[in-house]
C-alpha cells in the first residue's frame, strides 16, 4: 500500500514553497529523515527530509512546481511492505538450478567433456552464446566481467549524492554533474572547491583544445567548444533568447525575489518615509579596533566595526521605544517590543537575506562578534533557515562593504525604521579648540516611519547612536 509524503510546516506564514531539486529517484529505497527535496519559501532554501520510509513508487512533483504546505510530494510502499519483493528473485534463480541437468546435455556432446563442466555452472547464460562466437577461453572473461562493471553504473543512478543544499545549487549554477564529481570532504561528500576543481580543469581544457569536447564526464555540461562570446554568455544568469531589438536572456524569478519584490513594494506603497543623514567620528573606535583585533583573531574572530555598530544600535533601541515597534493597522495599535533583534541585511547570489542576531542589547561586543561570523557562514554556505530570519524588530544594511557613503534604504516592513552605514572616510573635521584635524568618519542614513516615528524621534535616537559611536567606552560599559 503507498503512503503520500507530503510537504511539512516550513515556518509561520509560509503557505508554499517552490520545488528546486528532486534528491531521489521512482525505485529508490529511503529512509525516515532523509532528504527527498530541495524547497525554496519566501526567504530560505530548505532540504525537506521523508516522513516515512520505503519504496519511492511515484513522484508527484516537478522541479520548478510551486507546492502548498500539506500538498503530496511523492508516493511510498511502506517498508514492511517492500520487503517481499527482494524475495522474489529466488524461486527464479531456483528454476535454471532445476532444469541444470537438462542444458549440460547438448552442451556436453558438442565441446571437450572437460571443458563443459568448468563454464556453464559459472555463467551458463551468458556463456551459451559468446562461446560459438569466439573460440579462446580468454573471451570468456569480459561476459563475466560485464555485470560486475554495469551494475555500479544502475546502482549510481539512484544513490543520494553526498552533496548539502547549497552545493548541489552552485553546481546547478555552473552546470556541473554533481554525480560525476569526486568528493574530498568527511565521509566523501563533495565540497564547493572540489565542483571548482572540476569547473578549473574543463576551463583549461577548453582553451588547450578548443574545437574539441572535455572528456571528463562531470565537465560535459559546462565544456562543449564555443566561441568566446558564447562563453562569455555562459556566464550570465538566464537562458539566452533573442527580442525585436537583438539577444537577450531570461531568467525564471526566484521565489525569493517575487517575496522581496512584493516586501519592497509593501513598503514604498504604505510607509510614508523619512531619511535623516549623519556622520559618526570613529576616529577612537578605530584605534580600540584596531588595538584588539589580533586577541579576537587568535580566537579565529575577524573584529570589524560591524559589531561594534550592532551593539550601539541595540543599547539605543532600549532607550527610544518608537523605534522598536511595529504599527498594527487591523486593530488599530501599536505594539512596542520588549525585545530587541537585530537583522543586518545581507547581499547574496539569490537576492537580498535578513538573518536576525536575538537579544542584541543583552550581548557583548565578544558575543556580537561570534554571532556575526555564524550568521556569515550560514548565509555563504545557503544552510540558513526560516527561523534565522523572524523576528528581528530593526535592521542594519552595510553598503560600506560594497561601497558607497548615504542612501535612503526601504523600511523594513512591519518594522519601522531602518539604518543604512556607509564606507568610513577620513574627512578635515573642526574640532572644539578650533584646530582642523583628519579624522574617521561613518556616515550614516536612518530611514523611518513617520506615521509612528516623529523626526524629533529619529534625530534623538540617530544622536545616541552616534554617542556611542564616538565614545567607545560608554559603550562597552553599556547595560
Amino acid at each position: 500500500m503507498s503512503t503520500e509524503v507530503n510537504l511539512p510546516e516550513l515556518g509561520d506564514g509560509i503557505e508554499s514553497g517552490d520545488v528546486l531539486e528532486i534528491f531521489v529517484a521512482v525505485g529508490e529505497v529511503i529512509s525516515e529523515g532523509q532528504d527527498i527535496v530541495e524547497m525554496e519559501t519566501d526567504k530560505a532554501t530548505v532540504p525537506v527530509p521523508a516522513s516515512v520510509g520505503g519504496k519511492v513508487t511515484k513522484i508527484l512533483v516537478n522541479e520548478g512546481d510551486t507546492i502548498a504546505i500539506g500538498g503530496a510530494i511523492l508516493e511510498v510502499e511502506a517498508a514492511a511492505t517492500a520487503t517481499p519483493e527482494p524475495s522474489t528473485p529466488e524461486p527464479v534463480a531456483t528454476e535454471p538450478v532445476a532444469t541444470e541437468p537438462v542444458a549440460p546435455e547438448p552442451v556436453a556432446t558438442e565441446p571437450e567433456p572437460p571443458a563443459a563442466p568448468t563454464t556453464a555452472p559459472t555463467s551458463q547464460p551468458i556463456a551459451t552464446s559468446p562461446a560459438p562466437a569466439s573460440q579462446p577461453t580468454a573471451e570468456t572473461q569480459p561476459p563475466a566481467t560485464r555485470p560486475v562493471v554495469s551494475q555500479p553504473a544502475a546502482a549510481s543512478s539512484t544513490t543520494v549524492i553526498p552533496a548539502g543544499p547549497a552545493i548541489r545549487r552552485f553546481a546547478r549554477e555552473v552546470g556541473v554533474d554533481l554525480s560525476q564529481v569526486p568528493g574530498s570532504g568527511a565521509d566523501g561528500r563533495i565540497t564547493r572547491e572540489d565542483v571548482l576543481s572540476v569547473v578549473r580543469s574543463a576551463s583549461q581544457s577548453a582553451r588547450a583544445t578548443p574545437t574539441t569536447v572535455s572528456t571528463t564526464p562531470a565537465a560535459k555540461n559546462i565544456t562543449k567548444a564555443a566561441p568566446t562570446a558564447e562563453k562569455a554568455a555562459a556566464s550570465l544568469p538566464g537562458t539566452a533568447d533573442v527580442d525585436d531589438f537583438g539577444p537577450i536572456r531570461v531568467e525564471r524569478m526566484s521565489k525569493m525575489r517575487k517575496t522581496i519584490s512584493k516586501q519592497m513594494h509593501a513598503s514604498w506603497s504604505t510607509v510614508p518615509r523619512v531619511t535623516n543623514f549623519d556622520d559618526a567620528d570613529i576616529t577612537d573606535l578605530e584605534h580600540l579596533r584596531q588595538s584588539s583585533k589580533e586577541d579576537y583573531a587568535a580566537q579565529g574572530l575577524k573584529l570589524t566595526t560591524m559589531p561594534f555598530l550592532i551593539k550601539a544600535v541595540a543599547t539605543a533601541l532600549r532607550h527610544n521605544p518608537a523605534i522598536n515597534a511595529i504599527i498594527d493597522e487591523e486593530n488599530e495599535q501599536l505594539i512596542y517590543k520588549d525585545y530587541v533583534n537585530i537583522g543586518v541585511a545581507v547581499d547574496t547570489d539569490r537576492g537580498l537575506v535578513v538573518p536576525v542576531m536575538n537579544n542584541a542589547d543583552a550581548m557583548g561586543i565578544p558575543e556580537v562578534t561570534r554571532g556575526l561570523a555564524e550568521m556569515a557562514g550560514k548565509v555563504r554556505g545557503g544552510n540558513f533557515g526560516v527561523n534565522d530570519l523572524r523576528g528581528g524588530t530593526f535592521t542594519i544594511s552595510n553598503l560600506g562593504t560594497i561601497g558607497g557613503q548615504y542612501s535612503t534604504p526601504i523600511v523594513n516592513v512591519p518594522e519601522v525604521a531602518i539604518l543604512l552605514v556607509g564606507r568610513s572616510r577620513k574627512l578635515p573635521v573642526v574640532m572644539p579648540d578650533d584646530s582642523i584635524q583628519a579624522r574617521l568618519m561613518m556616515p550614516l542614513s536612518l530611514s523611518y516611519d513617520h506615521r509612528l516615528v516623529d523626526g524629533a524621534t529619529a534625530a534623538r535616537f540617530l544622536n545616541d547612536v552616534i554617542g556611542y559611536l564616538e565614545a567607545p567606552s560608554r559603550l562597552l560599559l553599556a547595560l
